[in-house]
C-alpha cells in the first residue's frame, strides 16, 4: 500500500526551526482543534515572512499558494536548509517526490546536521521501498535521539520488519518523549492487532487526545495490510475516514484496498470522491482508469473459480488458466488438507503498467503476481517479454498464497509464505524448480544471506539493489531444505504453527527441534554444498561465457564446442538471456549436427530454460526425428510460457496431439489457434472440425466444417468433410 497517508501527519509535525517558530497551528490540528488551527493558519498567511506565509496557505490546503512562497522564502537570506526541508515535505505531501529529495539533498548540503531532511529522506525512501530510509532515520537518530518523532518513525519501520519488539520499544521511547505521541500510540495499537491481542487500550488512549485523528487509524491499516489482513485493513480505513471525512489519503487507500478485495464498485466511488475534491496522486489517478479500462474484460465464472480476462485474450487464454486451476485446487485441497471457501478470482492484465497500478506500492513484489485473500492479479503472458515468466509456475505460487495465508488467518510471515509458494512451484515441476541467478551466487559468496529471524526485512526493506530476488531464493531454499532434511510434512506443520500464532523461532523449535541459530547453522551449511562450486566459479564461469558470446559473433564455431560444455558445466543453472545453451544450439545448428543440438536444447529445457523459440525449435527437430511425444511434450511446455500471438504454436501442437489420438486436447489446440488470427483460417477450422469428429463430437464438427467453408465457400476437403457428416449414419 501507498504510505503518503500515513506519513503526512507526521511530515506536518517536524519541528523543524521553521516550523517550530509557529508550533502552535499544527499542534492544533493535530490535537483536533480544527477551528483554532484554521484561524491560526489564517494569520499565518498575513505574516512579513515569506516562510510563515507558506505553512499559513500550506495548513489551509491553498497547495500552489504555499509551494509559491518557499520558493520566494529560499531566495531570502533566511532561506536555509529549514525552509528547504519543510518544503520538500510539502512536495512530498503533494506527490512529487524527486523535487522533495532533490530539495532534502541540497537542506544536507547546506547543513549535514539537518535531522528533518533525513527523515524526509527517510518518508520518501519508504514509499519507494529502496532500502535507504533505515539508513536515514539511523542518522536522525543519531543527531536527535530525543525527538519523539524520529523514534516514531523508527518504531514503524520497525513493525514493517515485522520487528515487533524493536517497533514497540521505540515507540515507547517517544511516548517516554511525548505522551500524546500519537503515531507511537497508532503503532502500538497495530503491534496488538497483528498480534491477535486486543487494542482497546491504546486506541482508547488515541481517541482520548484527538478522537477525529483518522491517521492514527490508517496507519494501523497500513500494518495491517503489510501482514496481509486485508479485510481488516479496509476496515481501519473506514475508521480512519469516520474519525476525519476530509482525510483524501485515506479514502483512496480505502478504495485500492476495496478494489484488491474485488469490491470495484464501492472503489470506484472512494477514488472518485478523491479526486473529485483535489487529491490525484498517480494511484488514484491511475486505478480511477484501471477501473473505466474493466468495460474491456469480460468475467467467466464456475462453482471455484473467477477469471476476468481482455475481451482480446479471453477466448485464448481462458481454458488453459481454468483448467490450471482446476487442477491447482485438487492439488492444494489434499496438500493443505483443507478447501477455500468460494470462488478464487483470478485477474490477468495484458499491459502491464495496468497490473502495476492493480498492486500499487507492495514491498518485494516479483512484478509477476500478487494475491490479495482469495484475489489474485498476474500479468498475461503477453505483457511480458516471451520467455520473461511461467504464468503456470506464477499461478500455482499465488494459488499457494490463497491457502496459506487462509489457513493461518494470515498469520504468517512474509519469508514462509513466499518460500513455500516457491518451493510449490518446483513441487508441480522440477522444471520450474527454484534457480540461483548470478545474484543469488554472488549473494552466496559473499555471505549476505539473512538469518531466518531476519528474511522478512529483505523483502521490504532490500539493503542492496538484488536483495528481493536474493531473499525470494533463499526463502524458496529454506522450504527445500526443510523438505529434505524433514519431510514434505513438516511444511504443512509448520504452517499449523503459524496457524496457531507461533513466531517463527517456535515454529522451529517445534517442528524442527532447533533453535533459529541451530537451524541458520545447518541451512547454509546445506546450501554451501549446493552451491559453493558454482559460486566460487562464477569469475571464471563470466570469463568463459564472454569468450563463447565473443565467438558467437565472429562464428568460431569450435571456439564454442570446445568451451561450452566447460563452462555449462561451473554454471549449469544459468539459463537467462546470452546463456551458453543456446549459444551451443546454434552452433550445433550451423554445422548441421542435428543429434548434438537436440542434445543441447534438451539440456536446456530440463534445466528450466523458457526461451520459447529455443524450445519450438527442439519440437521441430524432435518431430523431425521421429520423437513426435516428445515433440508435443516440449511444445506443452511452451504453452506455459508463451502461449499468445502464435497460431503456428497452437496449430502444430494440435496436429501432434490428433496424431496421438488425444483428440480433445487436439480440440483446445486448434481452438486456440483460431483464437490467434491465423493466416489460414479455414485450414484450422477444418483441423477443428476433424478433431471434434474423431473425439464423438459430430454437431461441432458441423460448426467448424461450416465457419470453414463460410470463408473459403470452395474449400474441397472441408466440402468433403461435411458432405461425409450428412452421409453419416447417425447424422
Amino acid at each position: 500500500m501507498r504510505r503518503r497517508s500515513y506519513w503526512i501527519v507526521l511530515l506536518l509535525a517536524i519541528a523543524t526551526p521553521l516550523a517550530a517558530a509557529t508550533p502552535n497551528c499544527w499542534v492544533m490540528r493535530r490535537h483536533g482543534q480544527e477551528n483554532e488551527s484554521r484561524v491560526c493558519f489564517e494569520q499565518l498567511t498575513r505574516n512579513t515572512d515569506a516562510g510563515m506565509r507558506a505553512e499559513g496557505f500550506w495548513g489551509l490546503e491553498e497547495w500552489d499558494s504555499a509551494n509559491e512562497q518557499f520558493r520566494i522564502a529560499t531566495r531570502s537570506p533566511n532561506g536555509g536548509a529549514e525552509t528547504k526541508a519543510r518544503w520538500g515535505m510539502l512536495l512530498h505531501e503533494r506527490f512529487n517526490d524527486k523535487d522533495a529529495s532533490d530539495l532534502f539533498r541540497e537542506a544536507l548540503a547546506q547543513d549535514s546536521t539537518n535531522v528533518d531532511a533525513y527523515l524526509g529522506l527517510a518518508i520518501v525512501s519508504a514509499d519507494n521501498f529502496n532500502g535507504k530510509a533505515m539508513l536515514y532515520v539511523n542518522k536522525a537518530l543519531a543527531l536527535a535521539p530525543n525527538r519523539a518523532e524520529v523514534h516514531e518513525l523508527a518504531a514503524r519501520f520497525a513493525l514493517e520488519n515485522d520487528d515487533r519488539d524493536l517497533a514497540a520499544t521505540e515507540a515507547d521511547r517517544a511516548l517516554a518523549l511525548e505522551s500524546d505521541a500519537l503515531d507511537a500510540i497508532s503503532v502500538r495499537a497495530a503491534i496488538e492487532l497483528i498480534s491477535e491481542r486486543q487494542p482497546d487500550t491504546w486506541l482508547t488512549r488515541l481517541q482520548s487526545v484527538n478522537p477525529h485523528y483518522g491517521s492514527g487509524y490508517a496507519q494501523i491499516a497500513h500494518h495491517l495490510e503489510l501482514h496481509y489482513r486485508h479485510d481488516d485493513a479496509v476496515a481501519y480505513y473506514r475508521k480512519a475516514i469516520a474519525a476525519e471525512p476530509r482525510l483524501w489519503s485515506a479514502h483512496s487507500d480505502l478504495g485500492i484496498g476495496l478494489m484488491r478485495l474485488g469490491q470495484q464498485e464501492e472503489a470506484q466511488k472512494e477514488l472518485e470522491l478523491c479526486y473529485s475534491n483535489g487529491y490525484r496522486d498517480a494511484a488514484t489517478v491511475n486505478s480511477l482508469r484501471l477501473l473505466d479500462s474493466y468495460k474491456n474484460y469480460v468475467t467467466i465464472r464456475d462453482a471455484t473459480t473467477v477469471l476476468k480476462l481482455k475481451k482480446t485474450e479471453s477466448d485464448l487464454l481462458h481454458p488453459y488458466l481454468q483448467d490450471e486451476l482446476h487442477r491447482i485446487i485438487a492439488a492444494y485441497n489434499k496438500k493443505y488438507a483443507m478447501r477455500i471457501s468460494g470462488p478464487v478470482q483470478v485477474e490477468v492484465y495484458p499491459d502491464h503498467e495496468d497490473f502495476a497500478v492493480r498492486t500499487m506500492g507492495m514491498p518485494g513484489l516479483g512484478a509477476l503476481g500478487v494475491t490479495f485473500g482469495k484475489v489474485i492479479a498476474m500479468d498475461s503472458p503477453s505483457a511480458r517479454k516471451p520467455g520473461d515468466f511461467n504464468w503456470g509456475a506464477t499461478l500455482w505460487h499465488e494459488m499457494s498464497h490463497v491457502y496459506v495465508l487462509t489457513a493461518t488467518k494470515n498469520h504468517v510471515p512474509r519469508w514462509f509464505t513466499e518460500g513455500l509458494a516457491v518451493h510449490e512451484e518446483g513441487e508441480r515441476s522440477a522444471e520450474w524448480s527454484n534457480r540461483a541467478t548470478p545474484d543469488v551466487l554472488i549473494a552466496i559468496r559473499e555471505k549476505k544471506l539473512l538469518p531466518i529471524l531476519k528474511l522478512d526485512r529483505g523483502f521490504v526493506y532490500p539493503q542492496y539493489p538484488s536483495q528481493v530476488v536474493v531473499s525470494y531464493f533463499q526463502a524458496g531454499s529454506i522450504c527445500d531444505f526443510i523438505k529434505a532434511n524433514w519431510g514434505e510434512p513438516k511444511l504443512l506443520e509448520m504452517v499449523h504453527s503459524y496457524a496457531d500464532l507461533k513466531t517463527t523461532q517456535e515454529a522451529i523449535k517445534q517442528n524442527l527441534g532447533l533453535t533459529p541459530e541451530q537451524f541458520d547453522e545447518q541451512y547454509l551449511d546445506w546450501i554451501d554444498k549446493r552451491y559453493s562450486p558454482q559460486a566460487s566459479h562464477f569469475d571464471e564461469w563470466r570469463e568463459k561465457l564472454k569468450l563463447i558470446a565473443a565467438a558467437a559473433q565472429s562464428q568460431q564455431w569450435d571456439i564454442i564446442i570446445n568451451a561450452g560444455p566447460a563452462a555449462i558445466a561451473l554454471y549449469p543453472e544459468y539459463i537467462s538471456e546470452g546463456n551458453v545453451y543456446g549459444f551451443l544450439a546454434e552452433c550445433y545448428r550451423e554445422k548441421n549436427d542435428v543429434a548434438a543440438e537436440i542434445r543441447t536444447l534438451a539440456a536446456y529445457e530440463h534445466a528450466g530454460g523458457q526461451d520459447p523459440a529455443m524450445l519450438k525449435r527442439l519440437a521441430t527437430l524432435e518431430e523431425q526425428s521421429g520423437s513426435k511425444s516428445a515433440a508435443a511434450e516440449t511444445l506443452t511446455r511452451v504453452l506455459y510460457i508463451y502461449p499468445v500471438n502464435d497460431a503456428d504454436l497452437h496449430r502444430q501442437l494440435g496436429d501432434l496431439l490428433y496424431e496421438q489420438k488425444s483428440y480433445d486436447k487436439a480440440v483446445l489446440e486448434f481452438g486456440s489457434a483460431i483464437a490467434s488470427h491465423p493466416v489460414d483460417r479455414a485450414g484450422t477450422e477444418l483441423r477443428l472440425a476433424q478433431a471434434y469428429l474423431a473425439g464423438g463430437h459430430k454437431d461441432q464438427a458441423e460448426e467448424s466444417v461450416l465457419a470453414a467453408l463460410e470463408i473459403a465457400p470452395n474449400y474441397a476437403p472441408a466440402q468433403k468433410l461435411l458432405l461425409e457428416l450428412h452421409q453419416s449414419p447417425n447424422k
